[in-house]
Parts: structure tokens; C-alpha cells; sequence
């Protein structure tokens, strides 16, 4: 009776803790992130193939796109993350939650507007009330990326250290797997809108946007409350520390000791909360310049910061359009793939990210964390010399006869009128993914367009080493992101975590306002070659920046690399907060 007693509670137990993980703050975090970055993905894919098919065969609206979202982050950055340190980790949660949510959904009612009323807009006004329709989608789509952004900060910088505790392990093991939900997502969200989208309607497409997020909002919404109520120290968050103690702690940072991967998390030693202070009166002057300030001091804490070198290594590879952004995707549609070889393909460089989360683990196990981050741009390099090669190649657009220049010097100064919608008495169709028949390009020729304007077929060698090259690079690069992360999270105090996160993500849209700022001003497919031979150059020398943070946090130690980084902080220092999980 003893023996048959054992399997049974041994199942009891086990079931339990099964129970116990579902129920957790991790799996509940991890839950509410996966439901998150869905409806981001399905939105950010859905909106650029909405632009280019209401817009015509142009990136122009697109490149406009991007360069109001960076441009955005770039000078708001540092505010919002101001923001995110003053405030309460559940206020900043749940308000940047709503406000993203209401955005998107907002978005999709007025694109579902104008789907439906395109030819009557065009025609009112003659046509200015369909560019304010334009207008207003970007600008809201604005505003839930800036929301989004703070979420990001507040919940992947913030949440998940205290969550992890002083793990370290832990916190690597829960930046991995949010970085595994995203990659799936970024695998299964396109796939899906994009299958709405073909067997429907755009407009079915941006009705199913704008109600899943409406759900999203509404559980996620419990589960940060429900994360929240199951990690008490969430409701402990350090003072804001005033600048003139924070710039003498930025400089004494830079004779402190050289930060490597035995560095614990580094956090206040008063985590009592809130102190209220008698708050003086502020006048309308210094009301208006408080954000200015608060811009200036953030940078200037961010450059003083250990890993400065490591984050702009970073930022660097932002200056790229060797991604699945949407400048990548109108080029696609310009070489004649169709929305369902991109879908593939996209759904390829999720996986290979995936696998990049798992080589990060290993690698941060074997070789330490810093280490890691080198490995991870050698190799994401070494993939991209493909791309650069694919310039040369045959099927290549490149045409060095072509000036870049010349689509946007004809626009602006012979008075070419911007395109609204494509017509097919002006060119031929361009179709998108909402109902492309055809997978290659050159396979089928449009019923309705001129014989001696349907494009011959190219050789696909050039556009087949590119994607095989930006596919292959995800491995290194999600893992060198991973690291980066990482070295943020462990390294700066818990009251400046909002605000530098803040100006990471400035310092990342300020090269992405960069790349969308090549692509205005040189459109055309012939000049692409020479955005990916820059690309490949600026991602070089993030790698460059990266390498001497190495070098200087490990010095003679850095290509030993079976050995863990040494200790630069001894295991006799304050503990920090810990989570109940």
C-alpha cells in the first residue's frame, strides 16, 4: 500500500507544481507580453502593407511613416522615460497599456474609413481630405508607438529584473524567453493578418486589428494587475535621485571598477518607497523648460553610464535596412515577391532569431556574458557579407548611371505631383498582398497592362543572397541584443532604469531616422545597393564600439573564452529586491 501511495503523491506533487508555474508572476508576465507583442506585430505588418497599397508602387508614405515614429522617440525618449522613474510601476503599465490599445484601434477604424470611402475622398477637396486621412493615420499610429515604448521600458527593463530577483541566470533565462515570444509572434501574426487580408479584405483586416486588441487590452490589463499583487516588491521603487547626485555618481562610474558578467543587479539601497517632499512653487518658465532639461540630463547620464559604449554598439545596427522593417518589405514587393513568399521568409528569420535566443544562453553559460556579445557580432557580420555580395550579383538593381537622388530631385523640383492611388491607366498594376496571384517575379503578366512595360524576368541570385545573408544574420543578432540588454538591466541603478532605457531607445530611432531619412531621399530600387553597402558599414562599426567596451571591461581576459567573466563586485554586497514567484 506504502509503494502504490508513492507514484500517486509524486503525481500530486507534480501536477502542483505545474499549477504553481501557470499561476506564477513569471508565466503570468510572460502571458501577458505574448498577447502584447501579437497585436503589435499584426498591427506594424498590416500598417505598411496598408500604406503602400493605398499610396501606389511608392515607399515614399512609408519612408514618411518611419521618419515621424524615430524622429518621435528620438526627442520624447528621454521624457518618457523620466516619466516611467517618477511614477508607480503599476500606473505606467496600465496607462501606457490603455493608451496603445485605444490608439490601434482608433487606427484601424479610420483605415477601415477610408477603404471604404477612398474614391469619394479622393475626389473632395480635390484630394486634401484623404491627405489628412493620412495625416491623422500616422499620427495616431505615432502615438500607440510612443505608448508601446514605454511599455517596453517599464515592463522588459523594469518588471523583469525584479521579477528575476538577484538571479542573474534567471533574468538571462527570461530575457531569452521574451525574446522566443517575440520571434514566434513574429512568425504566426503576419501569417495570420495576412491570410485575413488575402481571403478577405483589407478592411476585414483592420476590423480584425482593431477588435483583437480590444480583447488583448482587457486580459492583459488583469494580468499586470494579477503580476503586481504576486511580487510585492513591484510596489517598492527607489526616489528619483536629484541631478546634482546624479551626476557625481555618473562620474564616479567611470573610475569605478570595469563591469563584466559577475556584476549583480545593481539597485538602491533605500527601497522604501516614496519619500514626499514639499514641493516648491514652480513657475511657467521653468515649467516650460523642465522637459529640455530633463532631455539634457538623461543624455548626458546615459553617456556617462559603463555600458555607453555597448549600448551606442547597438543603436548602430539600427542604421540598417538589412530587416523585416517596411522598407524591406516595399523592396520585396519592387523585386516581385509576393506577400506570401515574404511571409515565409519572414517567418525564416523568426526562426533563425529563435535559435539566436538559445546560442545567448549557451554562450552566456560558456563563455560569459560580455564574451558572449562578441561572439554574437562576429557572426551576425560574417552573415552579412552575403548581403553586400548580392550588390554585385546578377539580378542586382543596382545602376550606378541612375543618380539616387533623382526620384526626389524630380518630385521637389520639377513639380511631379505626389501619387495618391495607383491607376492602372498610368502604370502597370502593382499588386499586394491582399491579391497577388503570382509568388516570383515575371511569372504572370497583368491582364490590363502594356506588354512593353510588364518587367522581364530578372535572375534571383542578387535578392536570394540578400534575404539568405539579413536571415542568417538574425542568429547573431538577437543574441548580441540579449547581451546588450542584459548589461543594461545589471548595470544601471533601478532609479535611473526609465530614463536611460529612454535614451537607448532614442539612440536606437536616431540611427532607424537615419536609414528612413536614405530611403526618402534616394527611393528608387537602383540606389537600394548602396543603402545595403552602408548598412553593412555602420553595422561594422557598432561591433567596432562594442569590441573596445569589451576590451576595456575585460582587458587581457577577453579572448579566454572558456572561463566566466571575473567578478567585478564581491558576493558580500547589499542584496536587492527579490520577487516571490
Amino acid at each position: 500500500m506504502a509503494r502504490g501511495a508513492e507514484p500517486a503523491g509524486e503525481r500530486r506533487r507534480g501536477c502542483g507544481s505545474v499549477a504553481a508555474y501557470f499561476m506564477s508572476a513569471k508565466f503570468l508576465l510572460y502571458l501577458g507580453h505574448a498577447l502584447s507583442t501579437w497585436g503589435d506585430r499584426m498591427w506594424h505588418f498590416a500598417v505598411s502593407v496598408f500604406l503602400v497599397e493605398l499610396y501606389g508602387n511608392s515607399l515614399l508614405l512609408t519612408a514618411v511613416y518611419g521618419l515621424v515614429v524615430a524622429g518621435s522617440v528620438l526627442l520624447l525618449g528621454a521624457i518618457i522615460g523620466d516619466w516611467v522613474d517618477k511614477n508607480s510601476r503599476l500606473k505606467v503599465a496600465q496607462t501606457s497599456l490603455v493608451v496603445q490599445n485605444a490608439s490601434v484601434i482608433l487606427c484601424g477604424i479610420i483605415l477601415m474609413i477610408i477603404f471604404l470611402f477612398k474614391t469619394q475622398l479622393l475626389t473632395l477637396y480635390h484630394g486634401w481630405l484623404l491627405t489628412m486621412c493620412y495625416i491623422l493615420v500616422i499620427t495616431i499610429a505615432n502615438i500607440a508607438n510612443l505608448a508601446s515604448t514605454a511599455t517596453a521600458i517599464t515592463i522588459q527593463r523594469d518588471w523583469i529584473v525584479v521579477v528575476a530577483g538577484e538571479d542573474r541566470s534567471k533574468l538571462a533565462d527570461m530575457n531569452a524567453t521574451i525574446r522566443r515570444i517575440d520571434q514566434l509572434t513574429n512568425i504566426l501574426a503576419p501569417m495570420a493578418v495576412g491570410q485575413i487580408m488575402t481571403f478577405g479584405s483589407p478592411m476585414i483586416g483592420c476590423g480584425f486589428i482593431s477588435g483583437w486588441n480590444l480583447m488583448s487590452m482587457c486580459v492583459e490589463y488583469l494580468l499586470l494587475w494579477k503580476v503586481y499583487q504576486k511580487t510585492p516588491t513591484l510596489a517598492l521603487k527607489c526616489a528619483k535621485v536629484e541631478e546634482s547626485e546624479l551626476k557625481q555618481l555618473n562620474v564616479k562610474k567611470e573610475s569605478d571598477v570595469k563591469p563584466a558578467e559577475g556584476v549583480q543587479l545593481i539597485v538602491e539601497k533605500d527601497v522604501t518607497g516614496f519619500e514626499p517632499q514639499q514641493e516648491k512653487e514652480i513657475g511657467c518658465a521653468a515649467r516650460i523648460a523642465e522637459p529640455f532639461i530633463t532631455f539634457r540630463d538623461g543624455w548626458v547620464a546615459y553617456y556617462n553610464q559603463p555600458v555607453f559604449l555597448a549600448g551606442m554598439g547597438l543603436a548602430f545596427l539600427y542604421m540598417t535596412v538589412l530587416g523585416f522593417d517596411c522598407i524591406t518589405t516595399g523592396y520585396a514587393y519592387t523585386q516581385g515577391l509576393s506577400g506570401s513568399v515574404l511571409s515565409l521568409l519572414m517567418g525564416a528569420s523568426a526562426v533563425t532569431g529563435i535559435m539566436g535566443t538559445v546560442a545567448f544562453t549557451w554562450l552566456r553559460r560558456k563563455c560569459g556574458l560580455i564574451r558572449t556579445g562578441l561572439i554574437s557580432g562576429v557572426a551576425q557580420f560574417a552573415c552579412l557579407v552575403l548581403c553586400a555580395i548580392s550588390v554585385f550579383m546578377p539580378g542586382s538593381p543596382l545602376d550606378l548611371t541612375v543618380s539616387p537622388f533623382a526620384d526626389i530631385s524630380a518630385r521637389l523640383f520639377e513639380s511631379e505631383p505626389l501619387p495618391t492611388i495607383a491607376s492602372p491607366e498610368d502604370k502597370p498594376e502593382m499588386v499586394f498582398a491582399t491579391g497577388m496571384p503570382s509568388l516570383l517575379n515575371g511569372s504572370t503578366t497583368p491582364a490590363n497592362s502594356d506588354p512593353e512595360m510588364s518587367p522581364e524576368p530578372v535572375p534571383l541570385i542578387s535578392v536570394s543572397l540578400l534575404f539568405a545573408g539579413v536571415i542568417a544574420a538574425r542568429v547573431g543578432l538577437w543574441s548580441f541584443d540579449l547581451t546588450v540588454t542584459q548589461l543594461l538591466q545589471e548595470n544601471v541603478v533601478e532609479s535611473e532604469r526609465g530614463i536611460i532605457n529612454g535614451v537607448q531607445n532614442s539612440m536606437n530611432y536616431l540611427l532607424d531616422l537615419l536609414h528612413f531619412i536614405m530611403v526618402i531621399l534616394a527611393p528608387n530600387p537602383e540606389a537600394f545597393g548602396l543603402l545595403v553597402l552602408i548598412s553593412v558599414s555602420f553595422v561594422a562599426m557598432g561591433h567596432i564600439m562594442y569590441f573596445r567596451f569589451a576590451q576595456k571591461s575585460l582587458g587581457k581576459q577577453l579572448f579566454v573564452c572558456c572561463t566566466p567573466d571575473p567578478k567585478a563586485v564581491s558576493d558580500s554586497s547589499p542584496p536587492g529586491n527579490t520577487s516571490t514567484v
